[in-house]
């Protein structure tokens, strides 16, 4: 073996550095503009949701904030039928996500690693009933809710939910999974891991970004659906939140400030949620985009 030896006083050569690319102003002055009249709608709302019914029904609703109070807030929340609406939403959202994400990992794990007969037809079944306009099926939906005996439950808001959401699910997850290496595979069923083994170890990591991304999608479907929700449901101890809001806007059509203020606390709980899963929506929307 040779060594390689420096001369007194030199010094190593450092490793090329690739030149880094100036960045075009342009993106920002785009941009800013866009941001800005995206977020307009939503400050507008806040402003008005922060203002007095005498500020609103005096000067307007375009004009600037003379008051700042939170009666609106008050009065929207004051018979606790707005804060069971959010817990219902919240509830009906979460077991939905999660059942949707797990039975569509099912299906599209197996679609797409099993020789399934018909497994094409079987995916494209599933997404063309997404292509159905929900109109056509209200009155087919809540027939059948009122002779399976769920009707005017959580549970049928969940069930339609999940049944209208897992085709789509599947085949974004199918096409995930089926670029998986199949070397990855391989290797699992030398060791000996079985079906199961592979899915809880290999397949659920490494789709983590696209199953972020469509939770992120699918919270704000499930959290913001209202046809749904007026279909199976009657009772109004169990309306989710924008059915809570549609009631509410009859009881106070003139103050704007209280309905503002409902819808405000309304859109917080999706914001959370995408402002949380930011970077593995991106990843997930970008997954196999440099493939």
């Amino acid at each position: 073996m040779t060594a390689t030896t420096l001369a007194p006083g030199s010094a190593a050569t450092p490793p090329l550095r690739r030149p880094r690319r100036a960045r075009s102003p342009w993106l920002h002055v785009v941009m800013v503009p866009l941001t800005l009249l995206w977020l307009s709608p939503v400050v507008y709302v806040g402003l008005i949701a922060f203002r007095s019914f005498d500020d609103i029904a005096a000067r307007g609703l375009a004009a600037l904030p003379a008051s700042f109070t939170l009666d609106g807030f008050t009065t929207a929340f004051s018979g606790g039928g707005l804060v069971r609406a959010l817990g219902n939403s919240i509830a009906v959202t979460a077991c939905a996500v999660l059942a949707s994400l797990v039975l569509s990992s099912w299906a599209a794990y197996s679609l797409s690693r099993f020789a399934i007969p018909g497994r094409k037809t079987i995916l494209l079944a599933m997404l063309a009933g997404n292509l159905l306009p929900p109109q056509i099926l209200l009155v087919p939906v809540a027939r059948i809710s009122e002779s399976l005996g769920i009707a005017d439950t959580l549970f049928a808001l969940v069930a339609v939910q999940v049944g209208f959401g897992i085709g789509f699910y599947t085949f974004v997850l199918h096409g995930f999974m089926r670029g998986l290496p199949e070397e990855l595979f391989e290797a699992a069923r030398l060791d000996g891991a079985g079906a199961g083994r592979i899915y809880l170890r290999i397949v659920l990591p490494l789709s983590r970004p696209a199953m972020a991304a469509l939770a992120a999608l699918a919270t704000t479907w499930i959290f913001n659906d209202l046809i749904w929700a007026l279909t199976v449901l009657r009772s109004e101890s169990k309306f989710p939140i924008t059915a809570a809001l549609l009631n509410l806007m009859g009881g106070y059509s003139s103050a704007w400030n209280v309905i503002a203020a409902a819808s405000l606390v309304a859109a917080i709980p999706t914001a959370v949620v995408f402002f949380l899963f930011q970077k593995q929506f991106v990843s997930g929307l970008l997954v196999g985009s440099n493939k």
